[in-house]
């Protein structure tokens, strides 16, 4: 194996080399429809579910604004190497499902609650198709979506697994305030219109933006390799209307009782040390959760934890581990 693939392969699981430039063989991207007939697309990795060895279940994971499946391959390929049938899937508007706002780089929706019916829609077609216990797992954004989708009653997961969930902006005001100036901002122009700089040149990643997500070079040259292979999985700033949605999402989940009544067994892995979405956020959501377990990290760890340096990843991954054998001793 040279160098360059040595940096570009990791452990999967079991000891096993795995590339993470390349979708596994025995992997199949598909595209599936919304409600409404927007085209999305997935990745579904089978077990091959001989006598011997039964399916253990599924894990359906959404990843976070602005990703792509392609980022989260080699997690993928550790939850199958562990015996689980692995999904992920786009959300539409973003990667390789369209884009929404004004221009081919700026991501936009016009509420959450249309995620929200896209994932109910891909939920009930997938728990049918796949074996269970069923798992939701989302990451950041993702993780916002999959745990308010719980929270409305759309999805009923056996296990739930949030990697940095979005459920807090970093920022000197309470929400509520921050929601009415993002609303007046949104009222001001084109909803659609890009709410932060990204970069000189549209769709280039900006400076600095590496050590924002991971410690891990190797794994961050990975997500750049895969915008340059695949141009259309591209994204950068959020629209003002999206900003906007998403505080008026947070809050809905902070009603009273809101988070109280997700009863669905959950692990969160989070890090203090998050510079994009709120530690305090995710440390009080945790909290008011019934049956959630948080597993913290500090200033070794960064926003993408699945995607982090081996000693922080491996430590992830074994928490979400018991926790997945957990759910399927349960079954």
């Amino acid at each position: 194996m040279s160098q360059f693939d040595k940096a570009r392969s990791g452990h999967s699981g079991a000891g096993k080399a795995f590339d993470r430039r390349a979708i596994p063989a025995d992997a199949k991207e598909s595209v599936w429809h919304t409600a409404d007939g927007h085209a999305v697309r997935r990745i579904d990795w089978a077990q091959p579910g001989t006598g011997d060895a039964p399916p253990r279940g599924s894990i359906l994971f959404m990843p976070g604004r602005g990703d792509f499946y392609e980022k989260y391959l080699e997690t993928l390929a550790h939850w199958h190497d562990m015996g689980w049938h692995v999904t992920a899937s786009d959300w539409r508007g973003q990667a390789g499902s369209g884009r929404l706002g004004k221009d081919p780089v700026t991501g936009h929706i016009d509420d959450f609650g249309t995620w929200i019916a896209d994932l109910g829609v891909l939920w009930d077609r997938w728990c049918a198709e796949t074996p269970g216990p069923h798992v939701l797992a989302g990451h950041s954004m993702g993780g916002h979506l999959v745990l308010r989708a719980v929270a409305d009653k759309r999805v009923s997961p056996d296990g739930l697994v949030l990697s940095a969930p979005m459920l807090g902006f970093i920022g000197p005001l309470p929400v509520a305030v921050m929601h009415v100036a993002a609303r007046l901002m949104k009222s001001l122009g084109d909803a659609r219109r890009p709410a932060w700089k990204w970069s000189e040149k549209p769709g280039e990643v900006p400076q600095g933006r590496e050590l924002l997500l991971t410690h891990d070079h190797e794994r961050y040259a990975d997500e750049i390799w895969w915008r340059e292979q695949r141009p259309e999985l591209v994204m950068g700033p959020g629209s003002w209307g999206w900003v906007e949605r998403g505080y008026a999402s947070m809050r809905r989940l902070y009603a009273p009782g809101v988070l109280e009544s997700v009863t669905t067994p959950t692990i969160v892995v989070a890090t203090t040390a998050d510079k994009l979405v709120d530690f305090t956020a995710i440390e009080d959501a945790a909290t008011r959760m019934p049956h959630c377990r948080l597993v913290v990290f500090g200033d070794e760890a960064s926003h993408e934890l699945l995607r982090e340096a081996d000693p922080v990843r491996d430590r992830a991954l074994d928490a979400i581990d018991s926790f997945l054998d957990g759910i399927a001793a349960e079954q």
